[in-house]
């Protein structure tokens, strides 16, 4: 790629993230690519779908999930803080985008979907987590990482779209960790 496409396209991308972060996932492609100084010609000779260039922005919030589940499993407390820890800290995740929550949970489980790569990240973190917590003999046995994967997205689509803070969100993530653990496991 020349030089100055290769910076029409980093800067598409750069903007992009600013504007779906403010308006959510279904801004004007038109308004972005006015933003980023290119016209939609060259928008869309980078990024054919929205769904492509959702991908793009996306690419350092993937590297930011498994930063993000190293942590989280380092923590050396009772599992039920373990567990409701890793629910904030996906919550967080999956949150960064107005729109993202339903976005990314809706997609859960569809090979098809044109962003089934960020949610195999998503399940592939939060498998090791199950397992983490199976090991530690804490986690019910029929617990699995993708049910986990959208019952947490579940609450935080809710927490996206009424603009719930994170002290309302906590108690919904302990429920959802309370119903995962073993009555002793935590």
């Amino acid at each position: 790629m020349r030089a100055d496409a290769q910076r029409n396209r980093d800067r598409i991308v750069e903007v992009a993230r600013v504007v779906f972060r403010e308006r959510g996932y279904d801004a004007s492609l038109d308004d972005i690519a006015k933003k980023a100084g290119v016209g939609p010609g060259t928008l869309y000779r980078h990024f054919p779908t929205r769904d492509a260039l959702l991908d793009a922005v996306m690419q350092a919030w993937v590297d930011g999930v498994t930063e993000t589940t190293d942590k989280a499993l380092t923590f050396e407390g009772p599992a039920r803080e373990f567990l409701i820890g890793w629910f904030e800290a996906y919550v967080a995740l999956i949150s960064m985008h107005k729109g993202g929550p339903a976005k990314l949970t809706s997609a859960m489980g569809d090979e098809q979907s044109p962003i089934s790569h960020k949610t195999r990240v998503l399940v592939a973190a939060t498998q090791r987590v199950v397992d983490h917590l199976q090991a530690r003999g804490a986690l019910r046995e029929d617990v699995e990482a993708l049910q986990m994967c959208r019952m947490v997205g579940g609450v935080a689509v809710i927490a996206d779209q009424s603009d719930l803070s994170a002290d309302e969100v906590r108690p919904m993530l302990a429920v959802l960790a309370d119903g995962m653990l073993r009555p002793t496991g935590g």
